[in-house]
């Protein structure tokens, strides 16, 4: 027969509570192996993760701090709890209190009375006006290296933390440890892509010298248009890409056609008009920027139905490449060119306005001109 009641060194719990409080943590910690997985944005994982195991263990707040420039100071870099946004512009010196101790140890540890702990540093606490009485703090290590750690306060109605509860939360950190490191390997990747993407853009530039700086200009204002549209971080970076990327076709070209000043022959227009279609089947070919690489290719697509490669018209032209048109357009209109000077801003905010509902997609436009305000009012 089972006894109802199972004794533990914190006092008797019932058994019914203690299966809810299992499943709960290994829900938990399912839930942030599929967090880790699933999130490229360090942020984003860190404030789910926090946020996750505040609730599941039933306590007041949660953090996560991390080494940023040294390995002596720990940044409070995702917050739970009713002092969170203070905690964000504080850090903490490794060589006090319980998170230095568990730096300096590299083991996990439960405080049930902070009052009673010689290593507890209570100048956050003085700081933000937060009364810290009990907390589990485990190290973020992978690899014998310790980038953080993971603490949760305050065990909610009066309880205390267990070994369970510190069970559990060693477990988070260890899965968030693994997904920091691998987030920020991707991020040091990605720069590097960037790097090799702005010198590509400099050579599509260098082809004509008349357009110098235009795929980063194109690149900046679509990016401030898609920001006007509320785009998600993701959508930017894959606007940002097609901006900067959009004439990449252009590097098959040749440079007297790109710089001919007089006018195109038929045959020299196709080749011009061909370079959407190149240019989204050289980015097809990199996995990051397939979805960059539509709207490359319907970037000289019109409102009406009248554009090229495919004549696509109104909702059917992907968003980002009508902002990229608009974009396009307007570095083209503001900028010198080999057959004429730069227009004012006012004069090719006007030519946009006229163009919309035909050339130009309306809302692509006011996304232009609502992104220049903005860009504006910041300065």
């Amino acid at each position: 027969m089972v006894n109802s009641l199972e004794r533990t060194k914190f006092g008797k719990i019932p058994s019914g509570h203690i299966e809810r409080d299992n499943i709960a943590r290994l829900e938990m910690l399912r839930e942030t192996n599929k967090k880790a997985e699933n999130s490229t944005r360090m942020q984003d994982l860190l404030e789910q993760v926090i946020m996750m195991t505040q609730r599941t263990l039933n306590a007041e707040a949660a953090s996560v701090l991390l080494f940023r420039d040294n390995d002596q100071e720990l940044y409070f870099e995702a917050v739970t709890g009713p002092v969170g946004k203070t905690l964000r512009q504080a850090k903490l010196s490794t060589q006090y209190g319980i998170a230095g101790q568990v730096v300096r140890t590299g083991k996990p540890l439960i405080v049930n009375d902070v009052t009673r702990s010689t290593n507890f540093h209570k100048v956050i606490d003085d700081t933000t006006g937060f009364y810290t009485k009990s907390l589990v703090c485990a190290p973020l290590s992978i690899d014998r290296k310790t980038l953080g750690v993971i603490e949760v306060l305050n065990k909610c109605e009066g309880k205390v933390f267990d070994e369970q509860d510190m069970e559990a939360v060693v477990a988070v950190a260890n899965t968030t440890a693994m997904a920091i490191e691998n987030t920020r390997l991707q991020q040091t990747l990605m720069e590097a892509y960037k790097s090799t993407i702005m010198a590509l853009a400099a050579a599509i530039d260098a082809k004509d010298p008349s357009t110098r700086g235009h795929s980063q200009r194109v690149m900046e204002y679509s990016s401030k248009a898609g920001l006007a549209l509320s785009f998600s971080s993701d959508e930017v970076q894959t606007l940002e890409y097609a901006g900067i990327l959009h004439d990449v076709g252009k590097m098959t070209i040749d440079s007297s056609i790109l710089s001919k000043t007089g006018p195109l022959t038929p045959e020299e227009w196709e080749i011009i008009r061909a370079h959407p279609v190149t240019g989204a089947e050289l980015l097809r070919e990199i996995p990051f920027l397939e979805k960059a690489a539509e709207f490359v290719l319907s970037h000289h697509e019109k409102h009406d139905g009248t554009g090229y490669p495919n004549g696509l018209k109104g909702d059917a032209i992907p968003m980002g490449a009508r902002l990229i048109a608009v974009a396009d357009a307007f570095d083209t209109m503001t900028t010198d060119r080999a057959y004429r000077s730069a227009l004012p801003i006012d004069i090719a905010v006007k030519e946009l306005n006229d163009c919309s509902g035909s050339q130009f997609c309306p809302m692509a436009v006011k996304a232009l001109i609502e992104g220049l305000r903005l860009n504006d009012s910041d300065k």
